[in-house]
Order: C-alpha cells, then structure tokens, then sequence
C-alpha cells in the first residue's frame, strides 16, 4: 500500500501542473482583467484622476504591488482611450503585465512551489493570509454538513433496505425527494424569516462564526456558541443532501442481502442484527465510506456560496466569487491552487480508506 500512495503522491505533481496551465489559459483570455479594471476607476473618477494616480502610485508602491502570479491582457484595453501610453505602461507594470505570459506562469509556478500566493491586487494583503482568514468558515461548513448527511443517511438507508417495499419506505422515499427538490437557499431564506428575526422568532444569529466576546467566553460556553451561529446555516445546506447518500446506502445494502453468504448466515441461525452488521455492512459501506473525502470536498469547494451570503459568513465561496468579478488573479489562482491540491490528496486518502473499511482489496496487485 505504501508504494502505491508514493506512485499517487508523484502523480500529484503533473496532475496540478495541468490543471494550473489550462486554468492559466482560460482566464487569460477573459476580457475585464485587473489592468482594464484599473483603467475603469480611473475613468469612473472626477476630472484629474490621472494625475492623482501617478502622483500618488510611487515607484516603491508599484514594485511592492507588481506579482508574475497572474493572467495576461492584449495589447489594448477596453475603456483606455485618452489616457496616456505612460499611465497604461505604470498600470501593467503595477500588476506583472509588463512580461510574457509564460514568464508570468513560469514564475507563478516558482513562487508556488513555496505557497507563495503573491498579494491580492484589490485587497492589499496576501493571498495566503486571506485563505487562512476564511478557511474555518468554509471548513466548519464542509465538515458538518458532510458527518451530518452520513450520521442521518446510513441509518435511514439500512433501515429502507430492511424494511424495502413497505410503507415506510414509501412514505420516506416520498420525503426526501420533496426535500431534494428544494434549493439549500431558499430554505436558507425560509429559516432566516422564521427564527433570525426576519418576521416571527429571534432565536438565531443572523452574522459570523462566533460571537464578538467569544474569546472571553469558557470553553463549554465557546462550543456552545459555535453550534449556535452554524445550527441555521448547515441545517440549510443538509437540507437536501440526504436524499442521495440514503438511496445509495439503500441499494448497496439490498445488493448485499440478497447474496448466498447472507443466506448462508441466517440459516446457521444468527440474529438479523449480526447478519446486517457483522457480515453485510462492510461490504455494503465500502462504496458510502470510502467516498467520505470526495463528499467533503464537493460540499467545500461549491456548495456554500449563496449561505455564506444570505447568513453573512465571510468564507472561500465568498472570497473566490468576489475575486473573479474583480479579477483578482492572485486570488483565483491561489484558491485554485490550494483547492486543487487538497483535492488530489483527499483522492488518495479515499482510496486509503477502502483498505480500511475493506482489508481484501489491495491496490498493489493492480497492473
């Protein structure tokens, strides 16, 4: 097992690699980048923009500020005529423009390999400290959405698989695709209206992960508190995340109940709990188990946006929307980056975790 983690950490390397260059490319060519946003401010401005912008733009302030670890621009930009060819110049070079595109890829590349993500164009601070700043939202977010979906969907799958056909099951099933049919943001809203103080009960924060004295608070009060701000934001992005993990927790089972061993079991006499739990459930939660990291990662990567919004939680959805309405390169590629990185790794561990749950399989004797 270990040679085969150290093949898949090497494949690590060209896999990221790929996914920086198409990304590079395509966001390359979108037009509005960080250089004809600038010339908008600039022109958006009263009379005189220009010469506050150069008079104010220090040679240090520029140099500090220029980053390779961006897209690139044409030769001309949207929205710069009548200012002068100098003033683009100081602009382009203000944000690493002034070299080739694989220049710039090339020393982003560099300064990667590093986690140096550069400084954000728009917000005047490194990239990596904004990813640290808004991790444990999204983390908070991911991670108990994730356990409570599986701690709510593995029981209530076993127990469709049991009790299949009847009306329990029906009535269920009913249940939970009305619930799937209902977008995690609305519900979001619904929540907000009902107990954050929108029309009838204040019984929920409406803003942050903790409260403002949080810090003073004992540790039991902290937890306490925590659980409070994250009950109506998980409890909106749960809302309809059962109905797929329970129909396959359901049907792996019912796969499983229907092979000779399990017959073989029930006629040596053993109880329908160790038939379902000592011989069918491994097998039947290698494929739910084991896919653990890949639903973390799905609900980290696309599924908090809109409730990051609506509940006011500054996270990486967030900070990533707002960095490619602002082209804030830095950003975008850092996030990417780290996303991408965290994702090729969790692939590995899922594949770990189907050697734990099931100690046959081994990866080794694969060709």
């Amino acid at each position: 097992m270990l040679a085969y983690i150290l093949r898949r950490l090497m494949l690590v390397v060209p896999t990221l690699f790929g996914i920086m260059v198409i990304n590079f490319f395509i966001v390359q060519a979108a037009p509005g980048g960080p250089v004809e946003q600038m010339i908008s401010q600039i022109q958006g401005t009263a009379i005189g923009a220009t010469e506050r912008f150069s008079g104010s733009a220090s040679g240090g302030e520029i140099t500090q500020r220029s980053q390779a670890n961006t897209g690139g621009e044409g030769g001309a930009y949207r929205g710069a005529r009548g200012l002068p060819k100098e003033l683009i110049e100081r602009i382009e070079k203000m944000y690493g423009f002034d070299k080739p595109a694989y220049e710039r890829f090339a020393l982003m590349l560099k300064n990667y390999v590093t986690f140096d993500f550069g400084e954000s164009f728009f917000r005047n601070r490194r990239v990596v400290d904004l990813i640290i700043e808004k991790m444990p939202v999204s983390i908070s977010l991911g991670l108990w959405t994730t356990l409570l979906v599986y701690f709510v969907s593995i029981p209530l799958g076993i127990a469709k698989a049991v009790r299949d056909g009847t009306r329990f099951d029906l009535s269920s099933s009913t249940v939970l695709i009305v619930l799937h049919a209902i977008p995690g943001f609305l519900f979001a809203l619904l929540l907000v209206v009902l107990f954050a103080g929108g029309s009838y009960f204040k019984w929920f924060p409406l803003r942050g992960l903790v409260s403002d004295d949080w810090s003073s608070l004992g540790l039991i009060d902290k937890g306490l508190d925590y659980a409070w701000h994250m009950a109506l934001p998980i409890g909106a992005m749960v809302i309809g995340g059962f109905t797929t993990l329970t129909f396959l927790t359901k049907n792996s089972f019912l796969e499983e109940i229907h092979k000779q061993y399990v017959l073989t079991a029930r006629a040596k006499g053993l109880t329908e709990r160790r038939v379902l739990y000592g011989h069918v459930f491994r097998n039947a939660m290698l494929i739910v188990v084991a896919g653990f990291p890949a639903a973390f990662i799905g609900v980290l990567f696309t599924g908090s946006l809109l409730i990051e919004v609506i509940f006011t939680l500054d996270g990486l959805g967030l900070l990533g929307f707002e960095a490619a309405l602002n082209r804030d390169y830095p950003i975008m590629f850092g996030t990417l980056y780290f996303f991408g990185l965290i994702g090729l790794v969790m692939g590995i561990l899922g594949d770990v975790m189907y050697t734990v749950v099931d100690p046959r399989i081994d990866f080794e004797s694969r060709s």
